[in-house]
This record gives structure tokens, sequence and C-alpha cells, in this order.
């Protein structure tokens, strides 16, 4: 063989084996996606997005780089959602709530006195994730973990609400969804649908008198500045979602799926714990914070569950068909 032609043939194998070591996953650009939520840094979500960020990194030695933005740099939940669903953001952290913006049937989850304890809640939700999922697949997601926000109680300027008679034609603070705006209505309240971000300002000028949502929400949030009574009366329990676009998860390699699965999966039930955790202590600070916490009888529990019930037929006769499976596992 002539000298030329064997140099030929050495260049040729060296640009083979550049090229491929080139485009191994060890020379790989890092896959960098996006985390949203609403949840202010300090609180358990974001405790809980920042191990999932961290542990994500190092185990795929950087390949996967997440970023989590907190306190609504991305939007309020429903755009969050939006952002998801278009693929412009990979992963959001919402309100079940908040996801029926584009899975309508999800705010079922939501429905009033729906779930006891938390232990009924953990059984039916685990029991439905194949639904749950199933209702994302059909609008391009795909869940990663639950968290939660807990259970949801009347927030109020004037006065504890001890019977629905209390909220009659009061103007009350909606959370967007269908399920929400039912139950003001069915307890006889004026339901008005408001933004995350422009709550603590309707209530400071009297947009609204008052509103429903958990301790740690309202005192995440600041809301708890505007609010002198926070009655217990617990009547929707609110799981949270950390959801992924499903056209740029299926894009990952399977072992690249199976790690960010596992990561989730290993930290949902410490993120549930957290929330439940701190509880007594966010309970507490209402009465440092000179916000009396009104407590329920059970008779008057009763009454506030009574008044309610038809929402569920209303939300039903809306459900589609795995809605309605939803529906006949929480009963």
């Amino acid at each position: 063989m002539k000298k030329s032609s064997i140099g030929t043939s050495v260049r040729t194998v060296l640009v083979l084996l550049l090229t491929t070591a080139l485009c191994s996953p060890s020379f790989a650009d890092p896959i960098k996606f996006k985390i949203a939520t609403i949840a202010p840094d300090g609180t358990p979500w974001a405790l809980m997005l920042n191990t999932f960020k961290k542990r994500v990194r190092k185990q795929s030695k950087k390949a996967l780089m997440p970023r989590v933005y907190l306190n609504g740099l991305k939007g309020d939940e429903q755009s969050i959602v939006r952002q998801v669903y278009k693929g412009s953001l990979q992963m959001g952290g919402v309100s079940t709530g908040a996801l029926s913006t584009i899975v309508p049937d999800m705010d079922i989850l939501e429905l009033p006195y729906a779930f006891p304890d938390f232990a009924t809640a953990d059984k039916v939700l685990d029991a439905v994730r194949p639904t749950v999922e199933a209702l994302l697949n059909e609008k391009g997601m795909t869940l990663l973990m639950y968290s939660e926000n807990g259970y949801r109680s009347f927030a109020t300027k004037d006065k504890c609400i001890k019977s629905p008679a209390d909220l009659k034609a009061m103007k009350m603070r909606s959370q967007e969804s269908e399920v929400h705006v039912e139950t003001y209505r069915a307890l006889g309240a004026s339901p008005v649908t408001i933004s995350v971000g422009e709550v603590l300002s309707s209530l400071q000028t009297g947009v609204v008198n008052g509103f429903d949502n958990t301790p740690i929400i309202t005192q995440a949030l600041g809301w708890n500045q505007a609010i002198k009574f926070f009655t217990n009366t617990r009547h929707i329990y609110q799981p949270a979602l950390i959801i992924m676009n499903k056209g740029w998860f299926d894009g990952l390699s399977p072992d690249q799926q199976k790690l960010i699965r596992d990561n989730g999966m290993k930290l949902e039930k410490k993120g549930r714990n957290m929330v439940r955790s701190i509880e007594p202590a966010l309970m507490k600070n209402f009465v440092n914070q000179e916000v009396q916490v009104c407590e329920l009888t059970d008779a008057e529990r009763a009454a506030f569950k009574k008044a309610t019930a038809k929402v569920w037929d209303i939300r039903a006769k809306k459900a589609s068909a795995l809605g309605k499976k939803l529906i006949e596992a929480m009963k």
C-alpha cells in the first residue's frame, strides 16, 4: 500500500473516532429544563423542588439541568398550566383547581367534603393515579408526582363563618374553577374569580370581603395581612401536582425518564408530610397575628356539608367518562 493511501486511511479513522466521541453522551450538551410554581422561597414546595433539582443534576452528572422558578416568576397557576401545555415550560407545580384550566375534570378532586382526612385523600388519590394520568395524557401532559395545598377554610375581614347563612351575599374571592364557584353559590355567597396576584389588593380595597384557602397558602402569599377571622371549615381538600409536558418528556432517553420519575416519587410522601407537619404552627401564627381562629362544632360542619352536597350533582353532569370514574372512586 502506498504511503499516501495509508495516511488517508489513518486520517479517515481518526475523523470517525473523533466524530463518535463528540456525539457521545459525555460530550453532549446538557438538557436544560424549567420548573415553575407560585410558591415562595422558604415554603415546603420550594424546598421539595430545589431538592429535586439538586438530585437530578447530581445523579445525571449534569446531563439534566433543571432550573426552578419560584414566587410566580413565570406567572400565576393558570398561566403555568398553559405554558406546560404548550411546552414553553417543561414542568409546573400547580393545584388541581388550576389544572382544570386545561383539563376540566381535574377540579372534581376538589369537590366539597370529598376527603374526611389525609389518610382517605392519600388512598383515593393513589388509587386514581391511572385515571389522572389518562386525563393529563389527553392534553399532552403527564404526572410526575402528587403534592398538596391541604384543607381550605374561610378567611374573612368582618366575622367568623359559623353557618352558610353567614356567607349570604358576601363577596368572596373564588379560585377560577367551576367547583369552587358552585360551592360558593351553594352556600349563598357571591363568588368573584380573582387571580392569585390580585387577591391581597382586592381584599384591601374592598373588592371582596374574604376568600377560602389553606393556612399555608394564606400565610405564604401574605393574605393574612388583610383578614381578621379564619374559620376552620376545612370544606375542600386541595391536592397539588407536579406536571410535565409529555412531548418533552417522551423525547428523553429511557434512563433519563427513569431518573426523573424515580426522584419525583421519592419526594412525593415527604412533600405531603412537610405541608401537614407545619399546620399546627401556622394556626398559632394566626393567633400571634391577631387573626381570630374560629372552630366549628360537628353540627355546624354538617350544615356546610349538607348545603354543598348539590355541587357533586352539578359537576357530575358535565364530567367526561374519565371524570365520572374519579367521582365514583371518591364516593
